[in-house]
């Protein structure tokens, strides 16, 4: 009975060592593959460029229709919305697990696009631009931003 016992704590605790030792050797070739399936699907998320482009179109036409835009304001204008639509899709599929990072970025892709907008578009255009933003979006310009300092808050020199 002794021995019977002695063998089988020998074997339950001499196993896990055994099948931990045969366990290491097959997994080690198969993690090669790995990071590169896994890093795969993340480089060339699938847009639908058909809907980037209706709406970069749509919005091109918004705009001029709203602040008068020239045929060549037209043509610069809707290249940035183009290229800022298909940036905010790229981003919303690649960081849709990380919602704070797709809100960075899409912030940092806006505001390229307003700075190249103020280098397209007229000072009164871009003022008419600003101001109809705001309303739509509750977005404050930078305008606002520079007015008087909150109360109780040191100004800025």
């Amino acid at each position: 009975m002794k021995a019977s016992l002695l063998i089988g704590l020998l074997t339950l605790t001499a196993t896990p060592t055994l099948l931990a030792q045969t366990a290491a050797r097959p997994k080690a070739p198969t993690a090669k593959p790995r990071p590169a399936a896994a890093a795969a699907p993340a480089p060339a998320p699938q847009l639908d460029e058909a809907k980037i482009a209706e709406r970069a179109t749509a919005l091109t036409a918004n705009m001029q229709k709203a602040l008068g835009l020239n045929p060549q304001q037209m043509a610069k204008v809707g290249q940035i919305n183009l290229i800022s639509v298909r940036g905010v899709e790229t981003a919303r599929q690649t960081y849709r697990q990380n919602v704070r990072k797709m809100g960075g970025v899409i912030e940092d892709i806006g505001q390229a696009r307003m700075a190249q907008l103020k280098d397209v578009l007229s000072p009164a255009q871009f003022d008419k631009y600003q101001r109809k933003r705001e309303e739509k979006m509750g977005v404050p310009s930078s305008q606002g931003i520079q007015g008087n300092p909150v109360p109780g808050m040191p100004g800025q020199d």
